[in-house]
């Protein structure tokens, strides 16, 4: 897509880490704001070493050091898009504040997106999924894992919405108007 996508939106380049835990809707919106703005796109699940993949596939919760190397890879795919500066998505659930730390260590600028779901919509959407690795049955030790992100990690937050259209607009409008593109209104 062009610049002229990214004016139309009045969002200026950034790169986002769509954050929170399995099932709040990650992929959907990192999708739908590639498609709608551009920017290049990384699932971070495909970024996991296989033994990761294998161990949560198994219901075993990774441990900080089961973590380590996928965040490496996800903050140098980060770094990467920070340094063309051109802007850039991944998914990634960063749910702790050291993890979040690892993702934005040397790459300036990265916003984190957290969607705030409630518990039982989560499991509700784990149960439903089909193809995915993660059971439903780990969601609560990612809940117990989870450090929402403070004030002073400038989060966007982003609450349940009716459809993934809905959360998309959402999304587009808070970034809009934190952070516009040069020369554009702060809102529309």
């Amino acid at each position: 897509m062009t610049s002229a996508v990214l004016q139309d939106q009045g969002i200026r380049p950034l790169v986002l880490v769509i954050m929170g835990v399995s099932g709040c809707g990650k992929t959907t919106l990192a999708a739908g704001l590639h498609n709608l703005l551009g920017w290049p796109y990384q699932e971070g699940d495909l970024l996991h070493p296989k033994a990761n993949v294998d161990k949560m596939a198994a219901g075993i919760p990774l441990t900080d050091a089961d973590r380590l190397p996928w965040l490496e890879r996800c903050h140098d795919w980060l770094k990467q898009r920070v340094e063309s500066g051109q802007g850039g998505i991944l998914t990634c659930s960063a749910l702790k504040r050291s993890y979040r730390d690892i993702l934005r260590a040397d790459a300036p600028g990265i916003v984190f997106v957290y969607l705030q779901i409630p518990p039982d919509v989560l499991l509700a959407r784990l149960e439903r999924r089909r193809g995915h690795y993660m059971p439903p049955s780990l969601l609560p030790s990612q809940l117990a894992t989870l450090e929402p992100p403070t004030p002073d990690e400038h989060p966007v937050v982003v609450t349940l919405e009716e459809t993934p259209a809905d959360m998309i607009a959402k999304t587009v409008g808070l970034l809009r108007e934190r952070y516009p593109e040069k020369g554009a209104p702060a809102s529309a």
